[in-house]
């Protein structure tokens, strides 16, 4: 069968395809603020490798929705990125970050 053919009779049968796969915990943990459980007070933004694990692989920060972070730190983690951003300690833009 050629792909064509594949992704016709895919389509027929309602399949909805991604270009990668997605990664969604269905687990129902009680979400929870790293900053307020571990007593950080200040986001260090001279700390890139910490900062990389709150944003994506496009370079945009990850939604509180998927964090857990708290509103609070939430911001200080985004001036805090903008901060790296602007002294090229992280990048703009992501090409394949991670």
């Amino acid at each position: 069968m050629s792909s064509i053919e594949q992704q016709a009779k895919a389509k027929k049968d309602g399949e909805i395809r991604y270009l990668t796969p997605l990664n969604i915990e269905t687990s129902k943990q009680k979400k929870y603020c790293r900053f307020k459980k571990s007593g950080i007070k200040y986001i260090d933004y001279k700390d890139p490798d910490f900062l990389m694990k709150l944003v994506n692989e496009q370079g945009k920060l990850l939604p509180i929705r998927l964090t857990g972070t708290s509103l609070k730190y939430q911001r200080k983690v985004a001036q805090a990125v903008k901060r790296a951003r602007h002294l090229a300690l992280m990048p703009y833009v992501g090409d394949m970050l991670k």
